[in-house]
């Protein structure tokens, strides 16, 4: 049977469709937070991750934060990514179809096996459709390449479903050391700047108090971020903010902007 390979839908639009453009673009922005992290390393990986997903001139220097912390993941194999729909009304959970997703930088495998390990799951669907131009999803996948080298993904679009139903899947793969989880989602949307802050700032403190449920109006991909903080609340897992910022704040006007934020879930070490 011939490979199936999802092909990169934004390439050369949310990120450098060149090779060594992009992870050129994606260095650049990991050694800025590294610069002005100081000498002071951190001694362990997270184990999750809230990041942003618009064009890199925009939400990169967010999402740098967040990838920066992946220089010691010397452990991580697997990505359990989740982000929400865009383009595909959608119910429950979508997985691909295919067997590895392409970007510029190379190829990252599906984990087939643990897709396998999903597949009681009701909410579980397989759509290619759902996966074929979703953005949310993709512009995660340079950043883990640099970052992480070898690692298998498991890529799900989540859509209408209850906040329960990402908890499962969570459930699924949060006590393996190997696996990172990832959760794609920015935060609102075109309001004017001040504005814009005011909000993203009582978004930001429901998630340091892991105090879901956020709306669709505070994060796009509230239903699987809201998933995730019910995790960390059961799994006493800890959260910090990494950075809050606009993209009034980086490379957009003011007028209507678009909230990002990055945050790390950390297992607590006793």
């Amino acid at each position: 049977m011939d490979k199936r390979v999802r092909q990169p839908a934004v390439a050369g639009s949310f990120y450098p469709g060149d090779p060594d453009e992009l992870a050129s673009t994606i260095d650049t922005l990991l050694q800025r937070c590294r610069a002005e992290a100081g000498p002071v390393a951190p001694v362990l990986a997270p184990k999750a991750l809230i990041v942003p997903h618009a064009g890199y001139i925009y939400s990169g220097p967010v999402a740098a934060s967040a990838y920066a912390l992946l220089d010691v993941a010397t452990l991580i194999r697997r990505v359990l990514l989740l982000g929400p729909a865009h383009r595909v009304a959608l119910q429950g959970l979508a997985q691909p179809d295919c067997d590895a997703f392409l970007t510029p930088l190379g190829e990252v495998a599906v984990d087939r096996a643990g897709l396998a390990e999903l597949a009681d799951l009701p909410q579980m669907t397989a759509s290619a459709h759902a996966h074929a131009l979703e953005h949310s999803l993709e512009v995660q996948l340079p950043f883990l390449q640099r970052q992480l080298g070898d690692f298998v993904l498991l890529p799900l679009v989540v859509g209408d479903a209850e906040i329960e139903d990402v908890v499962e899947v969570i459930e699924r793969f949060e006590s393996d050391p190997e696996t990172l989880i990832v959760i794609s989602s920015d935060l609102s949307h075109y309001h004017g700047y001040a504005q814009a802050c005011r909000v993203d700032a009582l978004t930001a403190a429901k998630i340091l108090a892991l105090r879901p449920p956020l709306s669709h109006d505070q994060a796009c991909g509230a239903t699987p971020v809201n998933g995730m903080l019910s995790v960390a609340v059961r799994h006493a897992l800890q959260v910090r903010q990494l950075d809050l910022r606009n993209s009034g704040d980086t490379a957009g006007d003011r007028g209507r902007v678009v909230g990002y934020g990055a945050f790390a879930f950390d297992e607590v070490r006793q």
